[in-house]
């Protein structure tokens, strides 16, 4: 093969002039090498040539994989791998080759980083099945990034592509060193770091000949969603359900996964229909909690009809308070209320996109923490003790400033 790949790749400068373009338009921090955008664009097209030549040769070399922590929802943290700037226009031409490929074979209830598809997508699949059948498995597997075998995703990339350059660029890939919590550059011998751009589609086709293809060959009138590694598995009994989730196990471990056993569960998807009692009677999906809750009926009556849901999870909201109160610090006097707004707009909006989909009204409660923060930051700019004048001058500033935060605009105002 290295005889081979000196001769030029099918590499040209419009792909990785797409992949630049993408890269720059995505942003993103420095790589180990400590390059920003704006320095890689201050030669760039010395520098988009020289990456050119090096991928077209066969002689490019990924550079290790920076990493950094970054805290999750639920506690602790999470390494998240971030390659050089010129690194991730390399993925990305890789990545735009195989694509449409792929895309051509992944199943249609995989969601996660791919074209059109969406978590909304998922999500609103999963409220359907959850209304048409009565238990889920509820999968988590354990390290799913860290534990890709290497071995069997070369030989599932060579099952879809002959192309020997994507293969061995893959490769290379993979086994590029790993900045460690120390600073050490460790060898990778299995996994794919979150965080790079081939990452997604490479997991994605593991995942495919895992679980996807398995469960249309063997399971396929059981219903599911996969985005990413996020698994959420429908079945009519309890009995279907312990069943499958046994035969999962097991072929999970063939490709050298393990399902988290704390985490994996099964749950009865209570309502006014099923009366029955389980342990497990919701489960969170992408930062959705579906569990039972009480709706009044179409009619608007005060009776109310229990209902398997979806809406903003605990984590989530704890998530977002938390973010909130790291930018407005009711004692921080001295900032105006207007740079509170320019920090947490973009964040608000995000919010308020991603989890006001299903069960709207429970998200919007998560912004009456950050009207009262907004209070305790007037009282004490304008060292107000009355209550009743805290409140009027709180609603003389929204009054005068309607359109401030982007909550406010949208009536979220109490």
């Amino acid at each position: 093969m290295g005889k081979e790949m000196t001769k030029s790749l099918p590499i040209s400068k419009r792909m990785v002039w797409n992949s630049y373009q993408k890269v720059v338009a995505n942003q993103g921090g420095a790589g180990i090498d400590q390059q920003s955008i704006e320095q890689f664009n201050a030669n760039r097209d010395k520098n988009l040539y020289k990456l050119w030549n090096r991928l077209t040769s066969g002689s490019y070399f990924p550079p290790p994989v920076r990493t950094v922590f970054i805290p999750k929802k639920q506690g602790g943290k999470r390494p998240l791998g971030i390659p050089t700037v010129s690194d991730r226009m390399a993925q990305g031409v890789v990545k735009d080759y195989l694509e449409p490929h792929l895309e051509a074979i992944f199943h249609p209830r995989s969601f996660g980083y791919r074209p059109g598809r969406s978590a909304h997508d998922a999500l609103g699949q999963c409220q359907q099945n959850c209304m048409k059948h009565s238990w889920v498995i509820d999968v988590d597997i354990k390290g799913f990034f860290d534990n890709i075998s290497h071995e069997k995703l070369m030989q599932q990339l060579a099952y879809h592509t002959q192309e020997k350059w994507v293969l061995l660029y893959v490769e290379r890939w993979l086994k590029a060193g790993v900045e460690q919590e120390d600073g050490r550059i460790e060898a990778r011998t299995k996994g794919t770091p979150q965080g790079g751009i081939i990452s997604p589609i490479l997991a994605n086709l593991y995942l495919h000949h895992a679980f996807d293809a398995w469960m249309e060959e063997k399971h396929s009138r059981i219903p599911f969603e996969r985005y990413a590694d996020d698994i959420v598995l429908h079945c009519s009994s309890q009995e279907e359900a312990q069943s499958l989730l046994k035969q999962l196990s097991e072929r999970m471990e063939a490709f050298s996964l393990t399902l988290h056993p704390e985490k994996t569960k099964i749950v009865y998807c209570k309502n006014y229909q099923r009366t029955g009692k389980h342990a497990n009677e919701s489960f969170t999906f992408l930062g959705y909690c579906f569990q039972p809750r009480a709706i009044k009926d179409k009619f608007g009556r005060a009776k109310s009809v229990l209902f398997f849901s979806p809406s903003i999870s605990q984590l989530a909201k704890k998530h977002i308070r938390e973010r909130i109160r790291a930018v407005l610090n009711p004692q921080w006097t001295t900032q105006k209320l207007e740079w509170f707004a320019k920090l947490l707009n973009p964040k608000i909006r995000g919010w308020i996109n991603y989890y006001t989909q299903f069960g709207k009204q429970e998200t919007h409660r998560v912004f009456y923490y950050l009207n009262g923060l907004i209070r305790q930051w007037i009282n004490r700019t304008y060292k107000i003790t009355s209550k009743w004048d805290g409140k009027g001058k709180y609603q003389q500033i929204q009054a005068q400033n309607p359109n401030l935060f982007y909550h406010w605009q949208l009536g979220i105002k109490a």
